[in-house]
């Protein structure tokens, strides 16, 4: 049997090697039966995630003394990840390490790891998002789907992009975005086109899926757009300086809070424990509850009205300290939060609509944080519409490079520097630039 298979794959590759079509046919046909694969697990896993992370937020909202449970939740999840997760605990950034190098492996517990250690946080009143989550869970799956069809080294880094586009575009409901995101995350500046159509499967399947388990996603409205004039492209992209300089402040904010907590606090469980204190403080000090959670009415507020110049600095804090602590849980949608709330409080100095500057912030500070401005002017207009278009593209590349070289992914590799004038390492990464400063 295995001589039968051997002599197959060789007849097919010759066939391929005369015939380049025959080969393309075959590649895409076996990736889209992987990538539905990856969709089908992933958009399920999901739809279970925000179903469960809707339950968290109600009872949350509705119980305000579970705020007090914090610290032992996070101690919990905490003694989780010390006890069982080995590398789990490297979240996001052991998939793209795996990607990167492929020299070891993704436990299948990551999966269950991060939506307890979520929904915990949620519950309980820490400050985070869902993409990291969704992200993971794709990609623990992925691996073992890779594992069970025993796939090439070369094409388990393809599944396991899949698996953070499945992840992605079906947690936020925008695939296209999904797609690219997969693709543009790995490295700065360089983009993977070898996994562009499963990575497209694997992220409109694992949507297709997830909104069939009758999940649905919020939508906003931007309102409308400007007629175009000089004076709004200049307000466009002060705007946008100012966004990817959020972006780039919450990224160092978040990395160097992780650093003290852990040399204040060796014991990941006293960590988390004390951190959980730490945001109960906050809560009390500002006297609300408004800069926990997602940050979902913060956004909707940011859509409907002007809102208060702060407010993304405060989303900002109790976000970052919540990851420091060890929480666990995604950066996007509090980002997502963080930039509309900048944008809406920029509109009434800017003299523009709140909800129009509101959703180039949204898109805009989520790209200088994570590093992917194509994938965030995507979901711009899978949640906005095409209409405001080239203002959103401006806001996403211009928030882009004012970020610098920071992000929320430390084994994001940088593939071509922002400048000329900056000189970086051959496969240098965000982690490695972070910890020369």
């Amino acid at each position: 049997m295995k001589r039968y298979f051997q002599g197959h794959t060789l007849r097919m590759k010759g066939y391929a090697e005369r015939w380049i079509h025959f080969g393309i046919l075959a590649s895409m046909l076996k990736w889209i039966v992987i990538g539905g694969l990856v969709g089908i697990f992933t958009g399920s896993a999901s739809a279970l995630f925000l179903a469960s992370l809707d339950w968290a937020t109600n009872t949350r909202t509705n119980h305000s003394w579970l705020l007090w449970l914090l610290p032992i939740g996070g101690a919990v999840v905490s003694y989780l990840y010390v006890k069982f997760g080995k590398d789990s605990s490297k979240g996001n950034n052991l998939i793209l390490e795996q990607i990167h190098e492929g020299n070891g492996k993704i436990p299948f517990r990551m999966a269950p790891l991060v939506l307890f250690g979520t929904l915990v946080t949620h519950l309980f009143g820490g400050s985070a998002g869902r993409e990291g989550t969704a992200v993971q869970m794709g990609g623990s799956i992925s691996e073992w789907i890779s594992k069970v069809l025993k796939l090439h080294p070369l094409d388990r880094k393809i599944i396991l992009m899949c698996g953070i586009s499945s992840g992605f575009g079906s947690v936020f409901g925008t695939p296209l975005a999904g797609t690219v995101f997969g693709l543009e995350v790995l490295v700065i500046g360089l983009v993977r086109y070898e996994a562009l159509i499963p990575c497209f499967i694997a992220s409109f399947v694992g949507d297709k899926v997830t909104t069939s388990w009758g999940i649905h996603h919020l939508h906003y409205s931007m309102g409308a757009v400007p007629d175009f004039s000089t004076l709004l492209l200049l307000k466009i992209v002060m705007a946008s300086v100012l966004f990817g300089l959020a972006g780039l402040f919450f990224s160092e904010l978040t990395h160097r809070l992780k650093a003290l907590f852990t040399k204040i606090f060796k014991n990941p469980v006293i960590k988390s424990f004390c951190g959980g204190f730490i945001i109960i403080g906050m809560v009390y000090l500002f006297g609300t509850r408004d800069y926990l959670g997602l940050g979902i009415p913060l956004i909707q507020q940011s859509f409907s009205e002007s809102v208060a110049p702060l407010t993304f600095l405060l989303k900002t804090i109790f976000t970052s300290v919540t990851l420091g602590a060890g929480f666990q849980g995604g950066e996007v949608t509090p980002l997502f939060a963080i930039g509309s709330t900048l944008g809406s409080a920029l509109a009434q100095y800017l003299h523009l609509s709140a909800p129009f500057l509101a959703a180039i912030g949204f898109i805009s500070v989520f790209s200088g944080a994570t590093n992917t401005p194509i994938a965030c002017f995507l979901m711009g207009i899978e949640l906005f519409g095409a209409e405001g278009a080239v203002y959103m593209f401006i806001g996403c590349i211009i928030s882009f490079l004012f970020s610098g070289h920071t992000g929320i992914y430390t084994a994001q590799r940088i593939g071509i520097s922002k400048s000329r004038s900056v000189m970086i390492e051959e496969n240098a990464t965000l982690g490695s630039v972070f910890n020369k400063k």
